[in-house]
């Protein structure tokens, strides 16, 4: 490759934030690192920040790169090995030297330091391509705005480029799903109908994934894919419609979906998307006390969420781990109280639930390491989680636990994720054809008419 083709990457800081070993990424192309980054990598490493231990392992991975390198060779660029057969060179950016060069912004704020190290590149490295690479969007605009020829988002670790195309857990098709299709066997098995038939008109179409029609009570979970078939085991809509769970019943199909999810005991991971009030925890704790306490399936019920700062927050209140965790988890709390409003003693219920299902609220803080064996465990706003947070949580249910994680893609509150890289979508997607998980997205909004109104309105 010529060296006009070879791409230099300017790295802000928020991409080693968000993907640590982000510096692996760009193959052949060279990538730069400005000063500035790791001056805000420093301050970041020490701080109480839930980004803190990104940070370190980002220092490390450079650190590792750099440590017998000389001063000239730093930065002229060192190849990058341990990245499989990427050619591509990393170097570091003297960038406060710079501010006599470029007159871009004459403060010495760091995002201007790097954007003025981007601009003085692109003037001496013409006619290169020189990317700026941030997660920024504000960033991305004032690099427009200052001459930077091309400014791109870090969209390696995207499985998907847009929402809308994450799969729901379900396919509604038009009119009668029975007039659609020409050739089917049908077989009965310990009760139950299935249907053998060609997968083409249903793709893409994944394992547990349910289907449904417009017209007619028809509802399907595909149980079976082999080659250019699909087994449909059939569900009938009445029947999952009168379901109930803790005398919870579902209250549209979508519900009904879920709710034959959680109490499936085939299916160890189910996930759950979908507005506020869609009855995504109601339906988890339902399901969770029918089964634990009825049915004698799990030990205990564990409850856990992402609570923002909580580094910095929890240790400042009062009472033990469970009692700091309780202003986090009173969505879960609320909705325990929901499920028994009309017993005689509400109060009384609720200690005696909490004891009978042995209801655990652990902060996710404490989670690693940790190894939990017939539980049912409710990860609550999945949203705000990475995908490396998510799967130190996945990879502690031992055997016969399940775990069911629900979300609102709409309702992220982490300042270094979107939609797209949310560790929720990240799941949906790397599960979707794993044959003991499910994933439903709950359509409307059943809270109460003025919340479905301010859902649709707002």
């Amino acid at each position: 490759m010529g060296d006009t083709e070879r791409k230099l990457f300017v790295l802000d800081t928020n991409i080693l934030l968000h993907e640590p070993l982000a510096i692996y990424s760009f193959q052949e192309h060279d990538v730069v690192i400005p000063m500035t980054v790791l001056e805000e990598l420093d301050r970041i490493k020490d701080s109480k920040r839930d980004v803190a231990r990104d940070a370190r392992v980002a220092i490390r991975a450079l650190e590792s790169i750099f440590h017998d390198a000389t001063p000239d060779e730093i930065s002229e660029g060192i190849p990058v090995s341990g990245a499989g057969s990427h050619s591509g060179t990393i170097s570091i950016l003297a960038d406060f030297e710079l501010q006599e060069t470029v007159k871009a912004f004459a403060d010495k704020a760091g995002d201007n330091r790097i954007l003025n190290a981007v601009l003085y590149i692109q003037n001496k490295r013409a006619p290169r391509s020189v990317v700026l690479v941030t997660k920024d969007i504000n960033m991305r605009l004032r690099a427009k705005g200052a001459g930077v020829l091309h400014v791109e988002d870090y969209r390696t670790d995207q499985l998907i480029d847009d929402i809308q195309y994450l799969t729901k857990g379900f396919q509604k098709c038009t009119g009668k799903f029975w007039d659609s299709v020409s050739e089917v066997e049908s077989y009965n098995l310990n009760g139950i109908t299935y249907h053998s038939l060609d997968k083409t008109p249903l793709e893409p179409t994944f394992i547990n994934q349910y289907i449904i029609d417009e017209e007619s009570d028809f509802a399907a979970q595909v149980h079976q894919l082999e080659g250019e078939k699909l087994t449909l085991k059939d569900m009938s809509r009445e029947r999952m419609m009168h379901r109930k769970a803790w005398d919870i019943m579902p209250k549209n199909i979508y519900q009904a979906m879920a709710m034959d999810a959680l109490l499936d005991p085939e299916i160890d991971l189910v996930i759950l998307t979908g507005a506020a009030g869609s009855g995504k925890t109601l339906l988890t704790l339902a399901a969770a006390l029918e089964q634990t306490i009825e049915k004698g399936m799990f030990d205990k019920i564990i409850v856990t969420r992402n609570t923002p700062d909580i580094g910095e927050s929890i240790g400042y209140l009062p009472g033990t781990e469970e009692e700091k965790m309780m202003p986090w988890l009173a969505a879960v709390t609320d909705t325990l109280e929901a499920l028994h409003k009309h017993d005689h003693c509400t109060e009384g219920s609720l200690k005696y639930i909490c004891d009978k299902a042995n209801i655990q609220f652990k902060s996710i803080n404490f989670m690693r390491g940790r190894s939990i064996q017939n539980a049912f465990v409710l990860l609550d706003e999945c949203q705000n989680l990475t995908a490396s947070q998510i799967k130190t949580i996945i990879t502690r249910c031992g055997e016969g636990t399940k775990i069911v994680c629900s979300g609102n893609l709409a309702q992220i509150d982490s300042h270094y994720l979107t939609p797209v890289t949310s560790g929720l979508t990240y799941m949906v997607e790397q599960f979707k054809n794993f044959s003991a998980s499910a994933n439903i997205h709950l359509n409307g909004v059943v809270r109460s008419r003025l919340a479905k109104f301010a859902e649709e309105n707002l």
